[in-house]
């Protein structure tokens, strides 16, 4: 809420990547509130958390929206900032604020078609032998359709566009030690989208992949749920979690550092009193 509040207030960041940051942080937003969900619902009443029904069906289905939209946000920032950065060596396309909109409407789309499809029918409320065990009333081939293909996208597409970006940094880095001139500033622009992709990495690889771990072990395991119960459930309450945790990763990785986004905080916190005045500019 602190990142959409900034960046909804401060004139200067309304760039294009600032409206796929801000989208970001509604899509983390949604997760959480989604967990939520779930999580009240596990305190109220556990069994239909672990057997499966019906009340069941919105809450994974806005929680698998909002994953979904997470993964395409980070997918499409990757991009954007690969286009920013090569814009001047292959191609002058620019990114505009009218393409994030775009983005943004064609990617909250695209995850509500595929997270809505357990409410529009795909669901396992009365098949019971493709039943997952762990999400159910969810179906098995669903949770592969949706899983598989949209981790794989969440690693491969980050890995290609980051790269890309630190060897074109090298390349002017070079061609600027060639010429005699100083190379200091993409020397630290490398460093550091080095070290932001690695801290991508090792989010993305610490959140999901034990998710993808139990899809693909609810998918090669059938056995029931009292063969599973209690470790494979604090297992994937455990990854539920990590998933959480990664909503409070992303704006850490991808908006502000933290001085830089607090400053601008307080400065439009310190402005919002004397806005009759217009005393304060940011």
């Amino acid at each position: 809420c602190t990142v959409i509040f900034t960046r909804l207030a401060t004139r200067d960041l309304h760039k294009p990547i600032s409206i796929l940051f801000c989208n970001l942080a509604v899509s983390d937003l949604f997760t959480s509130f989604s967990g939520f969900w779930i999580s009240m619902l596990f305190i109220t009443n556990p069994d239909i958390t672990i057997f499966g029904s019906r009340d069941m069906l919105a809450p994974y289905a806005l929680y698998t929206t909002s994953i979904l939209s997470t993964i395409y946000n980070l997918v499409s920032i990757g991009i954007e900032r690969y286009l920013a950065v090569a814009k001047s060596m292959r191609t002058r396309f620019r990114v505009a604020r009218s393409h994030s909109i775009a983005v943004v409407f064609i990617s909250w789309l695209l995850a509500f078609l595929l997270g809505c499809l357990p409410l529009l029918g795909w669901n396992c409320l009365q098949a019971e032998r493709s039943v997952s065990v762990l999400y159910s009333p969810f179906c098995v081939h669903y949770l592969v359709f949706i899983t598989l293909p949209n981790v794989v996208v969440a690693f491969l597409v980050p890995l290609f566009t980051y790269l890309r970006i630190i060897i074109i940094l090298r390349k002017r880095k070079l061609r600027m030690q060639a010429c005699g001139q100083a190379t200091g500033t993409y020397k630290s622009a490398e460093t550091q989208v080095a070290r932001t992709s690695i801290s991508i990495w090792l989010l993305a690889l610490v959140s999901y992949a034990p998710f993808s771990a139990g899809v693909i072990f609810d998918a090669a395991s059938r056995r029931c749920h009292a063969d599973l119960y209690p470790g494979a459930y604090v297992f994937r309450n455990c990854t539920a979690m990590l998933i959480t945790l990664t909503c409070l990763g992303n704006p850490l990785l991808y908006t502000l550092s933290l001085r830089e986004l607090g400053a601008k905080l307080r400065a439009k916190l310190r402005c919002l009193p004397a806005g009759r005045l217009r005393a304060c500019a940011i």
